[in-house]
Formats: C-alpha cells, sequence, structure tokens
C-alpha cells in the first residue's frame, strides 16, 4: 500500500506540474508571459522581456548637497570665499534667490526626495530624534517613494554617495535594520556615512550595507574620496550602459562642522577675514546688490541676538575667531574644487550637456559652534564649552586632523547675510538658501536670477516634469501621498514665470513660519514657553526681501488670516504635536526611555565590524563595566581591547608596555589610570569599571582577575557625552581616543589574544529597571 500511494502521489504531482506548465509559467512576475510553452522547445516560442527604459532622451540628474552653508557663502551669492567651480554652474545656468529648505539636515532631504512635506514623511527634525507620533519616525515612510526609487523603476541607474541621515540611529549599525537604507530606497549603490556628520579625516564609512574602514590614502580627505567614488560609478556605469540615464545624489559633509581641510586652503582666508564679521556682512550685501542677488533697497537686518560687535573683541578673540572662519572657508573651497573635478569627468565624457544638475544647501550657516567657537564641537553640543585660553593653545590645529572646531555664531550670522538668525530656526537664516540649476541642453537663459518662491518639495517633481514621468499613486503594492511640491520648470527660461504655488509652512522645533503669495508670518518659540504666548511677526517678502519690517501691528487681519492658515496647513501635512525641544533637549529628556531601549549587556567579539557611535551604547549618565577576556602567550603582547568614540572623545582600554590602562577623552581633557604593577602573561580577565559621581566627575578602577589594581576619582568637563565615532573591539580604528599610543596606527591587539569584550551597562541609582542581554 505504502508504495502504491507513493507511486500514486508522484503521479499526481507530475500531472499538476504539467497542468501547471500547460497554463503558463508559475513565476508570478511572468503572468504577463505572451509566447507559448509547450513540452518541447520545438513546440514552444520563446518571450523575452523587454527592460524597463527610460524615456528617449531622458537626461541625467544630479543633485549635489551642501551642508551648513549659508545663503551668502558662496562666491556667486556674494562671499569672498573662491568658489569658482560652483560659481560656473550659476554662470551657465540660473541662481535662485527665493529657495526655500527646512532649517535643518534630514527633514530638508526627506523633502528633496520625495517632493513631500517632510511631517507627512516622518521627519519632522533629525532621524536621530525619535518623539513617538508619525511625523517623527526618523525614516520616510514607505509611502512616500523616493526619487530614486521613482527613476530606479524607471530605468535609471541610481547612486547615493555621502551624507544620508535619513535612518534612526539604532538601526544605523552593523545588523541594521537596513530598510531605510539608501540601497533599499531605490539607490543601486551607496558610499557615504549614514548619520548627521563625521570626521573629514577618520569617517564612519559604509558601502552599500557594509560598514568599511576608510582608505590608507595619505592625505586623505572624505570631500576626495566622495568625488572619487562618484566617478568611479559614473564611470563604470558608462562601460555597460553608455545610453542609460542615471541619477547621482552627492551630499557632501561640507561645510557642517567639523570644518577640516588641508592647512594650505586655510591659511589664505586668515587675511581675508581680519576685517571681521560685521564688515564681512557690509562687504556680502554690497555684493549682492550688485550681483542682483538682492534688491537696491534691502538693508541688513540687525545683528543677531547674543553677537557681539567685531570691533569690541579682544586682540585675542579676533585672532581666534579669525582662524575658526578661515577653516570653515577653506573646507568649502576644497569642496567646491572637488565639485569642479565632477563637472570636468560629466563634461569630457560628454554627459554634461544633458544632465539637470540641481546644487543646494540643506539650511542657513550653523549656530552650533556657540558665541565663542570651539575647537571641539562635541563640548557645544553637550553645554560643555571650552575656554578662550583652551582654544588659543590649539589654534594651530584648527582645521586638522587633530581639531574638531566650529566656528562663532557671528561668523554664521555672516554665513546669512542679508537675513536673521541661523539653522534651527525658521526665520530666512534658517531657511532661505542657495539653490543653482545647471542643465545647458534644458536651460537657455544662462546666468541669470530666478526670484520665484521655490521651496525644496518642488525640486523633484521639476525633476520629473524634465525627465517626462509622473509619480506613482501605488509603488511596491503600497499606496502613495500625493507629490506636495511642483514644478518650477517654466522658471527656468521665463524670469516672469508665475509661482507655481501659493502656500509652503514651516515648521522646526516649535517654530513656525508660513509664506503665502509673498507674504510670510514667523514665530519665534521660546522653550517652555505656552505655544499660544509665542508672538508672531508680519512681512511683505515680496518687497521687503531680508524680512526687516515687521507689519503684525500695522496689518493684524492678514495675519491673522495666516496664523489660521499655517493651522490648517499643519493639520492637512502631520505637523501636529507641536513640540519645542531640540533635538538635543528630546535625547535629554528620552534619556531613560533610550537607556532601556537598549540591551544593558553587550559581549562583542573580535573581528566585529566597526559599530557606529549612533548604533553604540550611551556610555554616559549611567555608570559601565567592561571586561575583556584575554590569553597573551607573551608580555610584550599589547594594543587596544575596548575604544569607544576618537579624538574628539571617549574612553579606551587597552594594555601597553605590559600595563593595564584606561583613558577618558572628555572632548579633549584626558583623564588616564594606568596599573602599577605589570600583567602576567597567559588567560586573564581584566575589568575597568566606572562610577559617575556628579555632573562633572567620577570614579574609575581596574581589576585583574577581580582583584582591583588601581583606582582614581575624575574631574571632567561632563559625565554626559556624544561622541562622533562607535566602537571598535581589539584596535582604535579611526581617530584615536588617546595620543598614547599615537606612534602604533591602530594599535591593534595581536590575533587571537581577545577571547570576548563584555560592556555592561549600570542603571543609576536603580531608578530603572529592564533591559536585556545582547551579542554583536
Amino acid at each position: 500500500m505504502r508504495a502504491f500511494a507513493f507511486i500514486t502521489f508522484s503521479v499526481l504531482c507530475a500531472c499538476a506540474s504539467r497542468a501547471q506548465t500547460i497554463q503558463g509559467v508559475p513565476i508570478p512576475e511572468e503572468r504577463g508571459f505572451k509566447g507559448v510553452i509547450g513540452d518541447t522547445d520545438k513546440e514552444s516560442k520563446p518571450d523575452y522581456p523587454k527592460p524597463v527604459a527610460a524615456p528617449p532622451g531622458s537626461p541625467n540628474v544630479v543633485y549635489i548637497v551642501l551642508d551648513d552653508v549659508g545663503f551668502a557663502d558662496l562666491g556667486v551669492y556674494g562671499s569672498e570665499i573662491h568658489t569658482p567651480n560652483i560659481d560656473r554652474l550659476a554662470h551657465e545656468g540660473l541662481l535662485y534667490t527665493n529657495f526655500h529648505t527646512r532649517a535643518i539636515c534630514s527633514p530638508t532631504r526627506a523633502a528633496l526626495l520625495t517632493g513631500r512635506n517632510s511631517h507627512a514623511v516622518g521627519l519632522r527634525t533629525v532621524a536621530n530624534s525619535l518623539n513617538g507620533f508619525p511625523n517623527g519616525r526618523g525614516r520616510i515612510t514607505h509611502a512616500a517613494a523616493t526619487l530614486a526609487e521613482m527613476l530606479q523603476s524607471n530605468g535609471y541607474d541610481t547612486f547615493a554617495v555621502g551624507k544620508w541621515h535619513l535612518v534612526p540611529g539604532p538601526d544605523a549599525g552593523p545588523a541594521g535594520p537596513v530598510d531605510q537604507w539608501p540601497v533599499q530606497r531605490g539607490f543601486d549603490r551607496f558610499y557615504g556615512f549614514l548619520d548627521a556628520l563625521t570626521d573629514q579625516y577618520h569617517p564612519e564609512l559604509v558601502r552599500d550595507n557594509t560598514e568599511i574602514d576608510p582608505p590608507s590614502t595619505p592625505g586623505y580627505h572624505l570631500s576626495v574620496d566622495l568625488v572619487d567614488q562618484s566617478i568611479r560609478y559614473l564611470r563604470n556605469q558608462n562601460v555597460q550602459a553608455a545610453d542609460k540615464p542615471f541619477f547621482l545624489y552627492l551630499a557632501f559633509g561640507a561645510a557642517h562642522a567639523p570644518h577640516q581641510a588641508p592647512a594650505s586652503y586655510i591659511d589664505k582666508y586668515i587675511p581675508v577675514f581680519e576685517k571681521g564679521w560685521d564688515q564681512t556682512r557690509d562687504d556680502r550685501l554690497s555684493r549682492q546688490k550688485e550681483l542682483g542677488i538682492a534688491p537696491r533697497d534691502t538693508e541688513l537686518t540687525p545683528r543677531n541676538p547674543g553677537i557681539k560687535a567685531w570691533d569690541s573683541l579682544s586682540a585675542d578673540e579676533k585672532r581666534l575667531f579669525v582662524r575658526y572662519q578661515a577653516a570653515f572657508a577653506g573646507f568649502l573651497e576644497h569642496t567646491d574644487e572637488q565639485v569642479g573635478r565632477l563637472i570636468g569627468y560629466l563634461g569630457d565624457s560628454g554627459k554634461l550637456d544633458n544632465t539637470v544638475l540641481v546644487l543646494i544647501s540643506d539650511n542657513g550657516a550653523n549656530p552650533e559652534g556657540g558665541f565663542e567657537g570651539t575647537t571641539n564641537a562635541l563640548s557645544a553640543y553637550m553645554n560643555a564649552p571650552t575656554t578662550l585660553e583652551h582654544d588659543l593653545s590649539e589654534i594651530d590645529r584648527i582645521g586638522t586632523e587633530r581639531s574638531w572646531s566650529n566656528y562663532p555664531r557671528g561668523w554664521a550670522m555672516a554665513g546669512n547675510t542679508p537675513f536673521r538668525l541661523y539653522k534651527e530656526y525658521v526665520d530666512a537664516g534658517g531657511v532661505n538658501d542657495p539653490l543653482i540649476i545647471h542643465w545647458p541642453k534644458g536651460i537657455h537663459s544662462h546666468g541669470q536670477v530666478r526670484r520665484q518662491f521655490v521651496d525644496v518639495v518642488d525640486i523633484t517633481p521639476t525633476i520629473l516634469s524634465a525627465v517626462g514621468l509622473q509619480a506613482p499613486t501605488v509603488y511596491r503594492g503600497v499606496p502613495q501621498l500625493p507629490l506636495h511640491g511642483a514644478s518650477v520648470r517654466a522658471s527656468f527660461d521665463d524670469p516672469d514665470a508665475a509661482n507655481a504655488r501659493h502656500t509652503q509652512y514651516f515648521e522646526l522645533h516649535g517654530h513656525r513660519a508660513i509664506w503665502h503669495d509673498g507674504w510670510r508670518a514667523v514665530a519665534l518659540h521660546e522653550p517652555g514657553n505656552d505655544f499660544k504666548d509665542d508672538p508672531w511677526r508680519l512681512y511683505h517678502t515680496a518687497e521687503d526681501f531680508a524680512e526687516n519690517n515687521d507689519l503684525a501691528k500695522s496689518d493684524p487681519e492678514r495675519l491673522r488670516q495666516l496664523e489660521d492658515l499655517w493651522w490648517a496647513q499643519a493639520r492637512e501635512y502631520g505637523v501636529l504635536p507641536l513640540d519645542g525641544r531640540s533635538p538635543l533637549d528630546s535625547i535629554r529628556t528620552g534619556l531613560p526611555r533610550q537607556i532601556l531601549s537598549k540591551p544593558l549587556k553587550y559581549t562583542y567579539y573580535p573581528g566585529i565590524q566597526h559599530v557606529p557611535h549612533e548604533a553604540s551604547p550611551m556610555l554616559s549618565i549611567c555608570g559601565y563595566t567592561i571586561t575583556a577576556q584575554v590569553d597573551r602567550t607573551d608580555t610584550r603582547a599589547e594594543g587596544v581591547l575596548f575604544a569607544y568614540g576618537g579624538g574628539a572623545g571617549g574612553v579606551v582600554l587597552y594594555i601597553r608596555d605590559n600595563k593595564l590602562a584606561v583613558e577618558h577623552n572628555t572632548f579633549g581633557t584626558h583623564n588616564a589610570l594606568v596599573s602599577p604593577a605589570e600583567l602576567p602573561s597567559g588567560p586573564a580577565v581584566v575589568r575597568y569599571e566606572f562610577t559617575p559621581t556628579g555632573k562633572t566627575s567620577g570614579s574609575g578602577a581596574l581589576f585583574l582577575d577581580d582583584r582591583q589594581i588601581a583606582a582614581a576619582n575624575y574631574t571632567m568637563p561632563s559625565t554626559l557625552f556624544y561622541a562622533w565615532e562607535g566602537i571598535d573591539i581589539g584596535r582604535d580604528g579611526l581617530s584615536h581616543v588617546s595620543e598614547a599610543y599615537a606612534d602604533k596606527g591602530d594599535f591593534a591587539f595581536p590575533e587571537g589574544a581577545i577571547r570576548k569584550v563584555e560592556l555592561e551597562i549600570k542603571v543609576p541609582n536603580g531608578a530603572f529597571s529592564g533591559g536585556a542581554s545582547g551579542t554583536r
């Protein structure tokens, strides 16, 4: 019976298979098969699927995104900074003076890539800051396909290079999830970094879906590397698909802090900026008027609150502050040189003529260096500012691989000439930013200024218009949000073209604004205040370019209408609930949730990839224990056991000269503890325990096989610190936490001598409970 049953089952399966083959093919993607399938090839007729192809003559598309570059920072917008290659794009294309962003990086990028308002797709602020509501998920909803997804599905090759910052921090590690990484959001290839910023000399890099070490090229700089990779992708694409259009999304880390560039680019700007920020503002506005960027009757807005007159500064302050600005300017010129290399390749390869190249800055100039600037931008983020004396002692390091500087707000104010305020604010200094569009084949009005209102959500609809495509209503089975922007292609050859849209709202960290038909209302939110108490200002931007004249009292009815319109837009596009916290405040107030949402104990094995800082445990507020199991066959075996962070801040446990050592680097303040006695060879368990004892103090102890061998009390700028680099096991792979082994490269521990390293987070005073263990 069993044999009969088996034979019967086999025959039935064969018949079912034959019936299925006769009807067609079982592969779902082949249901449109138009050939004939018989028993043999002689009785069958093949049907070769045609590859998806872009519309004939489709242009290539290049987005170049600069970071924290103000309205007046580029040469063609009135700056002293030498940017001839970017200027060339404007001289051969169009320069827009009324272009608006979201005032901070992640929301601008989300709106740029999707053509939808950032709140509606899940990015109310930076991707690192989650608020538990649909507008603050830190990722782009799949209901909003990116331009890369739209173009890729219509026959384009797609490449993303540089900064991403559209994935929640915990998802940026080697274990993912990777569903929001560039390759999963429509890009064939990715080379760059996932977070907000990175060290330009020692970046945390990802290739496609894999963390990698930066190249060990002498004189390495990330901006050069990004353009090298861009050109490499385009050259390789040209080998097999020369007639296939491409989309390149090139997002530089420049000119976000840290400001880092070769010394020759920095030194040339010291005499240029000795005139100070007040004269720089005057000079830039004068040039803007000559260039037609600003109307002739434009007046500078008053100095931003807290900014001192340049002439009131001491000689030491002026010397230091000039060096900070020179580092920024050199960084920007160095970036412009890389843009020139990309333009050169496009020209030499015959691609430039039919490439729509869009260059923007993601927001206004950056105020995060504080009023005094800093040689260590991490300290400014953590409200542990450095002193003038300290920064003067490091003045020659500024811009190098051992400095992580950010300039004073006075220079950011000059960068946003003639507007008020900066990045993170919805005043014009935060949202009115550079836009240049270059397309020789499609734009015939070269070198002209355009004054139409353009928002970042309008760029992708403009590209779709140029390509001849419609945004999908369903993408990969997911119904799609409609585009919120509109094409501004009519402005390409018509300087008097009407604005493509009538209204655009703005919101960031509780600051609100709305533009409607040449009028703009703005409300600045003070943390802790009730939103209803925030005063609104009113500007007629069609006549008041710099937003100098507040008409709120003289035209209260118009202001009331604009306020009502803002609330209507807020409800329509998912802006609510309002949240007035800054990203850093959100992180601080959310520390208990962040701590408990991650494991409290981690096990790391040698050979793992670098764990980026956003995916690493937070070694602050709580204490922690680092335990390493080692087996040294020789007492000369030495190296790093565990490293978290880098030269700007972190902690490292290592063995050198046969002694166990730990070092805290808190924004450049170093506290080291070294065992007085040498270590034995053979198997051993070494441990370091750190306990914070106050906001600026802590205690630490080293152990060998559960026996305490050294202890110390520390005074440090802060026990709350944040690192730009994550965790390495068995080496210090990027910039070094400690200079004690600067002569040792990565100071790699001998292979096979580490068995594992455990990190345990100690919850303070039993205030929180929970968590789980994890292995990496």
